[in-house]
């Protein structure tokens, strides 16, 4: 079989290079600029954290409803070139924009839509892989996608970094920074897109009677063959276990990160290794599977990732998080590929565009159950970690063990305050002027005086500890 990649392939591969940009700059600078817009409104922390997942799970919904009808609608005639390209220019001019919104819940709108397109955008893209090659040739090509999508999408993003990191030396504010960082991703996701969208013609799509089904009846009958197919319902239903484990350790990372006393640049600097690790090894798995191993392949990547998950669960130290990193990597690109790529092998050609619309929902659900359950874990167990460094202590980390949480906007009234608080705010000073004033109290309202317990002292006698009450 021919390895070299055709002209096609090569700009196919391409988009990968195009949109990993965007991805990247969701992962990082993106949530830096709204907390940016988000502190000069006044808005809190907590709020700030619940309005930007509620963002991120609308535009999954989004994308899970859409996805299939898109896809269906794509098959129709000759049709997936004009919605990969609608979808490519609209996502691409709203990244843009979202470096000119200065107003954070505006921003969050328009970040939802970009969200949305992008999605959507890889949802046709995929679709489109049986069409640029050939079926012995897509576990290859689809890794070569996955390869220099990571290498490729780290030129931007440095380059958007340099100009935040060094955004006072050349005379610009730190939000102006930001917002011309958004520029630069969104001519890249354009500008790299052309090739593709010049060159691509599609082989498949629905003709005759099926041409003419609305989009529901085909994505009812797409439901009902899936269901029939048994191959590709137990993929998918791996598809949607296993992925989720990959998402979960991607999502969480930071998060885990933080846990273990790695700083922002720290976790900057890990997020550019598994990147540049990635790249070699997606290649590697294309390589590998050339020969038939495609199948074994993601079976050796998913015992890959739940020895990851398990050596997570052992980490104690902030180098063993950079030796995840290189083991993510290794593993990272390797199953989303052979994953697509297999996929488009086992589906109907002619309706690659809903089935992959069905494939998505399943890699955007699993997204959500693994950091879910993550979260109910923090919560619900007692964790405490102390680090230490020449013998003094550095930091302290624990979840919560009990409580209830409620979003900002849906406290219960009776649940603002602890239970017999009182708020004297008559007595706070007004202004820099009475700030040396002395208010009292109203009648009534005085502090109780309340005999507290006094701490026992600890002494050690031997290898046994003994306490002296001072009462």
């Amino acid at each position: 079989m021919k390895s070299k990649l055709t002209s096609l392939e090569k700009k196919w591969i391409l988009y990968d290079v195009a949109n990993s940009a965007f991805t990247m700059m969701v992962s990082t600078i993106i949530p830096i600029y709204f907390n940016q817009l988000g502190k000069q409104a006044g808005l809190s922390e907590v709020n700030y954290l619940a309005y930007w997942g509620y963002a991120i799970s609308i535009s999954t919904l989004i994308v899970a409803f859409l996805g299939p009808l898109l896809g269906a609608a794509a098959d129709k005639g000759k049709k997936k070139k004009a919605i990969f390209a609608a979808t490519i220019v609209l996502g691409a001019i709203g990244c843009a924009a979202l470096g000119f919104v200065k107003e954070w819940l505006m921003f969050l709108i328009v970040f939802c839509i970009v969200k949305s397109v992008y999605s959507l955008s890889l949802v046709v893209y995929d679709s489109t892989l049986g069409d640029i090659t050939t079926e012995e040739r897509m576990d290859n090509v689809s890794s070569q996608g996955y390869a220099w999508g990571y290498i490729g999408s780290c030129v931007p993003f440095i380059a958007c970094l340099l100009l935040v990191l060094n955004s006072d030396k050349i005379g610009l504010s730190q939000m102006t920074a930001l917002s011309l960082a958004l520029v630069i991703t969104a001519v890249w996701w354009m500008g790299v897109s052309v090739p593709i969208l010049r060159s691509y013609q599609q082989k498949y799509f629905l003709t005759g009677d099926e041409e003419k089904k609305n989009i529901l009846q085909q994505l009812g009958i797409s439901l009902r063959d899936i269901a029939k197919n048994k191959k590709v319902f137990y993929f998918l239903l791996a598809f949607f276990f296993y992925i989720d484990g990959v998402y979960t350790i991607i999502d969480m990372s930071t998060a885990y990160g933080s846990a273990l006393g790695l700083g922002s640049t720290d976790m900057l600097l890990a997020l550019l290794v598994t990147q540049f690790v990635a790249f070699p090894f997606a290649i590697l798995f294309g390589k590998l599977s050339q020969k038939g191993m495609s199948e074994k392949l993601i079976m050796i990547a998913i015992a890959a990732y739940t020895g990851i998950a398990i050596f997570a669960y052992f980490m104690s130290a902030s180098w063993q998080f950079w030796v995840l990193a290189i083991f993510v990597g290794m593993f990272q690109g390797g199953i989303q590929a052979l994953s697509r790529s297999y996929f488009a092998k086992i589906i109907p050609a002619e309706r690659s565009g809903e089935f992959f619309g069905f494939y998505d929902i399943c890699g955007k659900g699993a997204s959500v159950i693994g950091t879910t359950l993550m979260g109910l874990v923090y919560i619900e167990t007692d964790t405490m970690r102390m680090y230490m460094k020449d013998r003094q202590l550095q930091k302290i980390w624990t979840s919560k063990t009990d409580g209830t949480w409620y979003p900002m906007t849906q406290i219960p009234p009776n649940m603002y305050k602890l239970d017999g608080f009182t708020w004297f705010d008559y007595i706070r000073p007004l202004s820099k002027d009475d700030i040396y004033e002395w208010r009292g109290k109203k009648n009534g309202t005085q502090l109780k005086n309340i005999s507290r317990h006094v701490a026992p002292l600890q002494r050690i006698e031997g290898n046994e500890i003994k306490q002296e009450s001072l009462e």
